[in-house]
């Protein structure tokens, strides 16, 4: 994958300074962060899909509203 940043000049600068070039010093940045990151990512993707098992286990005892529920007149109710 191929991602483009805009790196301040001042940062550039800092990170040419210590002998590396930008591009390697945001690589270094991602490996090390990526470790952490993918097990909370894991996570959130099954507490997503836990979620979304637990409410549409009951989705087929929900009564379906009448079409007049959705007019425009009921919508609007109490606006002139």
């Amino acid at each position: 994958m191929q991602v483009l940043v805009n790196i301040p000049d001042e940062i550039a600068a800092q990170v040419m300074a210590s002998g590396r070039s930008p591009e390697g010093y945001v690589q270094e940045l991602i490996a090390e962060r990526a470790p952490d990151a993918l097990p909370i990512i894991a996570k959130n993707m099954l507490d997503l899909e836990s979620f979304f098992t637990e409410i549409s286990a009951f989705s087929g005892k929900v009564p379906v509203p009448p079409d007049e529920a959705f007019s425009r007149e009921s919508l609007y109710r109490d606006h002139d």
